[in-house]
């Protein structure tokens, strides 16, 4: 027809979505997402002996979505086997990094868990209750304690997960809920974060647990309890001894929890 010409299309004036496209936008948008979520799990720090206690504390902090630093001591112990039990164990459980910091034992010299002194063995539990046993390690949950605080802080943590115990234990003077509470008094007093407006919280979940409640709340939380180690006094090949204080609050603790125990012991 006379005097009409198609309208023309200038280059890139329609261009429609390619499937291509709004597959890598959706991509794109997951990974954020993704990426959001694990931005967003707080970090903290979990004191890991290798113990029941430690181990299960471990596991709580897991379960409550933390993103895990795990931190273990080797403080010259006689049972330094616990030390390899907590690499298996924060392993096996995923937390995100685990460290080992070194302490020269010579200030832990006068316990016998470190020093030249014999271990109690076989003792009943009004023996075991009767004041604080030689097994103490002067001041030690202050140092472990200091030592999470410090890398809480330069990890921009301000959670901190010990695995103390009020109920069935030696009558540690670190073990109470009074000290508990007052280390974290002095963590916010004596921190740079604490001092900006920070808030550090000591967490310890299993201190008002007898040990037979501790050991339902592993299984509750699929924990291998055949990874732990509680002896004092192991056997070269690793063996627990069953006669020494740790051996004893462990074997109550399976006892009255109606559970085999899965770690194998030298007199058994």
């Amino acid at each position: 027809m006379r005097g009409f010409s198609a309208p023309r299309l200038q280059s890139g004036t329609l261009t429609l979505p390619s499937p291509l496209r709004r597959e890598r936008r959706t991509r794109q948008t997951t990974v954020k997402v993704q990426n959001s979520t694990v931005n967003k799990m707080k970090r903290v720090v979990v004191l890991l002996s290798g113990g029941v206690d430690s181990t299960t504390t471990l596991a709580v902090a897991i379960a409550r979505g933390y993103e895990v630093y795990a931190l273990s001591f080797d403080y010259g112990q006689r049972h330094r086997i616990e030390i390899e039990g907590a690499r298996r164990i924060a392993r096996a459980l995923g937390a995100k990094e685990h460290r080992i910091a070194k302490i020269n034992s010579d200030i832990f010299s006068k316990s016998a868990l470190t020093g030249d002194v014999g271990l109690p063995k076989k003792r009943s539990e009004t023996e075991i209750g009767g004041g604080i046993p030689i097994t103490y390690v002067p001041a030690r949950n202050t140092i472990f304690l200091s030592h999470a605080l410090a890398l809480a802080e330069t990890i921009g943590s301000t959670d901190i997960f010990i695995g103390a115990n009020a109920i069935d234990y030696s009558g540690y003077p670190d073990c109470r809920p009074e000290f508990i509470a007052a280390f974290e008094t002095l963590a916010n007093l004596g921190t740079k974060a604490g001092v900006e407006g920070a808030h550090f919280r000591i967490h310890a979940p299993l201190i008002k647990f007898s040990k037979a409640e501790i050991i339902h709340k592993a299984l509750e939380l699929d924990v291998d309890l055949s990874l732990t180690h509680s002896c004092y006094d192991p056997s070269p090949d690793g063996l627990a001894c069953g006669d020494c204080d740790s051996c004893l609050f462990r074997l109550k603790g399976f006892r009255e929890a109606g559970v085999e125990d899965p770690i194998r012991y030298a007199n058994k």
